[in-house]
């Protein structure tokens, strides 16, 4: 496979939670996918999410797969997948696929982990496994993601806003850098002259969701009659104001035409301090 043979990069993410394979895809895909993204950043009007989590001068585009084809290749494609089946395994899932575009003078993203809300004790079994598609280079000036190596291993999970040591996980463009779900890190400063472009392509264990369909196997309309509660139930809702939802509104919102007060958990500044 490009870029090492899986047993290094499994290794790797045991020992100090992440992986960078160079070379993932070639120059075509990559001049694709930063026109598909340019073009849909002008056609949605895509503006800064202006809080702690998301940045004042980060564009992120939400769920891919809906906007064009070429997104499609991403979640299966074969230098990447097979190493995430290791984490996980086969039955793992699309969780999310967006691209995070960090603009000159934005600050460093404070440390997180990926799977914390999802509030088991740590260290655990992964139960997410996420990457970082570069369309760009990554480096320590233009804002490389930040990780702190052994810390998927620790037992407490990051302070919101608290500094600890991270390094830049730097990489040429057309590398991918693959992380633990319980790895700490983040978005580094982009303290360059030009635009930091990636694609995070995140994935779930297959057990993360409901045995039955109940948003293919319902029809909306009957969804609509339901009393809230049970709209919730049958997954028409979030997980702490941020798992399920639909470019930051609520299934509700989008698909049952009711305002349900929603509010993401990124713009709550005390929800997203634990």
């Amino acid at each position: 496979m490009k870029g090492g043979n899986l047993q290094q990069h499994e290794t790797e993410l045991e020992e100090q939670g992440f992986t960078i394979i160079k070379g993932a895809f070639d120059a075509d895909l990559q001049d694709e996918l930063n026109a598909a993204l340019l073009r849909l950043e002008h056609a949605l009007d895509i503006r800064p999410g202006g809080n702690p989590f998301e940045g004042d001068r980060t564009i992120r585009i939400y769920n891919l797969l809906a906007r064009d084809r070429v997104f499609e290749r991403i979640p299966v494609h074969a230098a990447v997948l097979p190493i995430v089946e290791q984490v996980l395994d086969a039955g793992c899932l699309v969780s999310s696929l967006s691209s995070i575009s960090i603009d000159p003078g934005e600050d460093e993203q404070p440390l997180h982990a990926d799977d914390t809300l999802i509030g088991l004790p740590r260290p655990h079994r992964a139960v997410v496994c996420n990457s970082m598609w570069a369309l760009t280079d990554f480096t320590a000036e233009n804002g490389a993601t930040r990780v702190v190596p052994g810390s998927h291993r620790w037992p407490d999970k990051p302070v919101f806003g608290e500094r600890v040591p991270s390094v830049p996980a730097e990489m040429p463009k057309g590398s991918v850098l693959i992380w633990h779900g319980s790895l700490w890190h983040g978005g580094g400063a982009n303290r360059s002259a030009a635009r930091r472009v990636g694609i995070a392509m995140n994935y779930c264990a297959g057990f993360i969701r409901q045995q039955e369909n109940q948003q293919l196997g319902i029809p909306l309309a009957r969804v609509k009659q339901f009393e809230p509660r049970l709209q919730a139930l049958a997954g028409f809702g979030t997980y702490r104001n941020l798992v399920g939802h639909i470019d930051k509104r609520s299934p509700v919102q989008v698909l049952l035409d009711r305002d349900d007060g929603f509010v993401s958990v990124w713009d709550q500044p005390a929800l997203v301090r634990p």
